[in-house]
């Protein structure tokens, strides 16, 4: 089984690696610090948003899904699923990254 960083230490690092790409990263929802989900919510502002849940693929590795579909949707049904997840998991982190272009800086594979 492979080492997991809890919630807390990966948002913190990776709001920190968003940082130094002049990406701005911020907690919108603060979840449970060892064992909360994390979703990210890219917005790309006039393109729409994607969410981004933490998943496995067919092989067990972790990856990236792109939660609300393959395209951008508006912000308003990006906002709508966070809610109706947080109806499933109160423990639940949310950060939100604001990038026109699309950078998002996960370090897994997007299915």
């Amino acid at each position: 089984m492979e080492p997991r960083l809890n919630a807390n230490f990966w948002v913190k690092a990776y709001i920190r690696i968003c940082a130094t790409r002049d990406i701005p990263a911020l907690v919108v929802r603060h979840g449970d610090d060892t064992a909360g989900t994390v979703l990210i919510k890219l917005n790309q502002f006039d393109k729409g948003c994607t969410v981004f849940e933490r998943t496995v693929d067919a092989d067990g590795n972790r990856a990236w899904l792109r939660a609300t579909g393959p395209q951008p949707v508006p912000e308003a049904d990006a906002d709508a699923f966070i809610g109706r997840q947080v109806k499933f998991d109160p423990d639940l982190w949310v950060v939100e990254v604001e990038s026109r272009n699309g950078d998002h800086l996960l370090d897994d594979p997007i299915l």
